[in-house]
């Protein structure tokens, strides 16, 4: 018996509208995150009576809390994705991430996508026709529909 390979369809690439609402729910958790972090740094300063962290976390610059958000954004990318396939907002819009064979990304593929996301202007491109940003297709990864995706592997 021949076995078939594989292979993700445009038809099931998720749409540019759960993508931006990907973008939009992944960049306020992210935000949250960021935000929770100082937040606790500040507390267990106070806290502990280390007025130095406490000092410290409130006296960041501009760019170091644009640094600090960035750091933030790589852990939650790359965690969220390599373990669940998805982040918060995938899983409110029903996607996933996968490989171009329907198998689930490698750490490299994720730790690229994550890397790609943090170039500035990487959020623009998709405004092209293509359903794909950078983040994809440096990667070699796809943002597919979950469920149409599980029913069609089965077949």
């Amino acid at each position: 018996m021949e076995t078939k390979e594989f292979t993700i369809t445009n038809d099931l690439l998720a749409s540019k509208g759960q993508r931006f609402l990907n973008l939009v729910i992944d960049s306020f958790i992210v935000y949250m995150f960021t935000v929770g972090i100082g937040a606790a740094i500040n507390i267990i300063g106070e806290v502990i009576g280390n007025y130095k962290l406490s000092e410290w976390i409130i006296s960041l610059t501009v760019t170091e809390n644009l640094l600090f958000g960035l750091v933030v954004l790589f852990f939650y990318y790359t965690i969220m994705e390599f373990y669940f396939s998805r982040t918060f907002g995938k899983y409110f819009t029903k996607t996933i991430v996968v490989k171009h064979n329907g198998s689930r990304p490698k750490v490299k593929s994720i730790v690229i996508r994550t890397l790609v996301r943090m170039i500035p202007i990487e959020a623009f491109s998709f405004l092209s026709d293509n359903a794909r940003g950078w983040h994809d297709t440096l990667s070699v990864t796809y943002v597919v529909n979950k469920h149409e995706f599980i029913s069609r592997i089965k077949l």
